[in-house]
């Protein structure tokens, strides 16, 4: 009988540290986003391992903290002097996950989530849709980024929209 309650024990714990990890890697994504969404862009790079990975295709890659703290910098508004500064390239950006997966292998996983954004792009309003392909490691007890994937599905202009492109590619 001992061993049985053990065993269920050991079960339970199993299955606990299983959502507890599964959620922490939830938060982290989430956490990104609140980054990006608040304009935190010099805390992104603490989100990722030392050697991670943004690999964003035609928007840039960056390796490394270093390199991903400049990748994200660019996004912030520069001071030009006089109390000018220039527009960033990207402003007013609000981001939207669905469907983040996980999946848990020990102290590594992998994951992907569906991208609905909502940015203003030099002075221009656009709607995007992307997937988020991510490997996550725990790094000193703490779910990090190790690479980040970014695969748009399209971007454009709010007034544009995308019904024309997606008509063209069923062949209408």
């Amino acid at each position: 009988m001992a061993a049985e309650l053990e065993a269920r024990i050991s079960a339970l714990e199993s299955k606990l540290r299983e959502l507890a990890d599964r959620e922490a890697i939830r938060d982290l994504r989430y956490r990104y986003h609140e980054y990006i969404n608040e304009a935190k862009f010099t805390e992104i790079a603490s989100l990722f391992t030392e050697d991670g990975e943004v690999l964003f295709g035609h928007l840039g890659d960056a390796r490394g903290r270093e390199q991903i703290n400049r990748f994200f910098d660019g996004l912030k508004p520069k001071a030009l002097g006089g109390g000018k500064s220039e527009q960033p390239r990207l402003s007013r950006v609000r981001q939207f996950i669905h469907n983040h997966v996980v999946e848990l292998h020990g102290d590594h996983a992998r994951g992907f989530s569906y991208l609905e954004a909502k940015p203003v792009y030099k002075g221009e309003s656009y709607v995007i849709a992307a997937r988020y392909d991510d490997e996550y490691v725990r790094d000193n007890g703490q779910w990090k980024f190790k690479k980040m994937v970014l695969t748009p599905y399209f971007m454009v202009p709010l007034k544009e929209g995308w019904a024309q492109d997606d008509l063209l590619k069923m062949g209408h």
